[in-house]
């Protein structure tokens, strides 16, 4: 049998395999998603290309499709136009089908008009990358085979299946179905793990989704995201510029009053407020929902946790009745719904002044200090602080 030019130990293809996976997907997470579909930074034109060329010969993915169905991700996220949404397609369909819905999306000729602009469009993406995506593809499963013989197919199966599963199914799906939200956006994203290293740090995907424009995923300590890594190495080569990073929460506990400062700060952290928020008033609500039990009044924690995150329209039409009587028998829980929401109107009213905005921030805060409810007043005095 043959056995290609290159003779390995068994565990020597394994360390190829893996190590020219791993390329493929920090070409996904630095070149396609961080640089191409959100500008968070610009790349030497000799990495930039580098990556292109990697991702044509090793998946047969355009540039323009993939940048483009990922915009629209954003723009449509969680509903029936979003190109791979779990919330909508179900996790399964998501998880085992995501190639055939991203290769879907790619031939809807709006999509790509409207969603893929400034993206590569020179000599060679026209005649070669995009017009002729499987000679890449085609050429690795012949260098695969020449350097490991029937090894090397095997090798070249596993390469076409990891972006599909990982990128496609597992932070595609997964990535708005399972895991841990440290911000509060209005989708289902999810952090995976804290430890951004299989996907190149995708799998911080509710922390991209707050700060989409972010050249960095990580954002707590305990976080760790191993494409950012590779971004900061380029920079210090000189082959990477970063244009845009999440903004750290400062805290300016002498402040007493609101400001232009808090409003603006409340606004670019919305996510992490809202966050904070239903956090602060878990145990409030949790002992609220024990008192209405014990009044026989039927309150399910998880549909309560689900409209203070994303609001009553989240809920089933069974769902909302149930809490609204729920919330009719409950001053403590009407409250802390009513504020949420008003909180959360602050940052969408586009036509209010800057005073206006101040104004209507001091005085949420004014009435949650005097609502009675403890973890609501130090909350309130911690959202005065923001600077």
């Amino acid at each position: 049998m043959f056995t290609g030019i290159w003779d390995l130990p068994w565990w020597g293809y394994v360390v190829y395999a893996l190590v020219v996976t791993h390329i493929t997907i920090a070409g996904v997470t630095i070149y396609l998603h961080r640089c191409q579909a959100h500008r968070a930074l610009d790349l030497h034109p000799v990495v930039s290309h580098f990556f292109r060329f990697w991702l044509w010969f090793t998946t047969g993915m355009v540039t323009k499709n993939w940048t483009a169905i990922h915009r629209k991700h954003h723009a449509k996220c969680e509903t029936a136009e979003d190109p791979h949404s779990p919330q909508i397609e179900g996790i399964n369909k998501v998880m085992w089908e995501g190639a055939e819905l991203y290769r879907k999306e790619a031939k809807n000729a709006e999509t790509m008009e409207k969603y893929g602009r400034g993206t590569p469009d020179d000599w060679l993406e026209r005649n070669l990358y995009s017009s002729h995506d499987r000679i890449g593809v085609g050429s690795l499963l012949v260098i695969n085979f020449v350097l490991f013989g029937f090894v090397g197919i095997s090798i070249w199966a596993v390469q076409m299946a990891w972006i599909p599963f990982f990128a496609a199914g597992v932070i595609n799906g997964i990535g708005h179905y399972w895991g841990y939200r440290t911000f509060q956006p209005e989708d289902a994203s999810t952090n995976v793990v804290p430890w951004g290293i299989v996907v190149g740090g995708e799998e911080l995907h509710n922390n991209h989704h707050a700060y989409p424009s972010s050249a960095r995923f990580s954002n707590r300590w305990y976080e760790f995201d191993i494409g950012w890594v590779y971004i900061r190495t380029l920079q210090t080569l000189g082959l990477a510029q970063i244009k845009k990073v999440a903004p750290e929460v400062k805290l300016d506990t002498a402040k007493t009053r609101c400001d232009l400062a808090t409003v603006q700060a409340v606004i670019t952290h919305r996510y992490e407020v809202i966050a904070k928020y239903v956090h602060s008033l878990r145990q409030t609500c949790a002992d609220e929902i024990q008192n209405l039990r014990s009044r026989a009044v039927s309150v399910d924690r998880a549909e309560l946790k689900r409209m203070l995150h994303f609001g009553a329209d989240a809920l089933k039409a069974n769902e909302r009745a149930r809490m609204s009587e729920a919330l009719d028998k409950s001053k403590v829980l009407a409250t802390v719904y009513n504020m949420r929401q008003e909180l959360g109107a602050l940052w969408q009213r586009s036509n209010a002044s800057k005073e206006q905005l101040v104004r209507q921030l001091e005085d949420w805060c004014a009435r949650a200090e005097a609502s009675g409810i403890t973890p609501l007043q130090e909350f309130s005095r911690r959202l005065r602080c923001y600077a």
